[in-house]
């Protein structure tokens, strides 16, 4: 594992974590934020996007982006500024990004796919890929 910019408390806080606002920055300069559900290892966080997405499009435009996590009241939460990569496409069922979203979904899940050949399908079919999210730094409100 990468050593980590964040706090050992806040990666402590974070890691069973999985809501979140991505916050992206628009063409125009103005922010775009949505709603999504992520994975954090300690290192870095993993969302599932598609390719057409707003976000998507921002990210590779622009990869400074803010991952906004609410914790257990309103007023306790982290905005972790973070840089964005992305994974290629999945092309082909069970290919690399393919597993990865389907590691990805189990993460989150916290249960295995029923149907991994469907998954797979579906992430081809969706122009599926992984956004990785490598923290810079963090401010928050509330925390441990």
């Amino acid at each position: 594992m990468v050593d980590s910019p964040l706090d050992p408390a806040l990666v402590a806080w974070l890691r069973p974590r999985q809501q979140a606002v991505l916050a992206t920055t628009r063409r125009d300069g103005t922010p775009q934020t949505s709603n999504i559900l992520f994975a954090f290892d300690g290192s870095h966080a993993r969302i599932s996007v598609t390719e057409s997405r707003a976000k998507t499009v921002n990210m590779r435009r622009h990869p400074g982006v803010v991952l906004h996590v609410l914790g257990d009241s309103f007023w306790q939460f982290a905005a972790v500024a973070c840089t964005a990569e992305l994974t290629p496409v999945s092309e082909h069922p069970a290919d690399a990004v393919g597993q990865q979203l389907l590691t990805l979904y189990e993460q989150i899940s916290g249960a295995p796919h029923p149907d991994p050949a469907e998954y797979y399908q579906a992430m081809v079919t969706d122009r599926r890929l992984i956004a990785v999210l490598t923290p810079v730094s963090a401010v928050g409100s509330g925390l441990p």
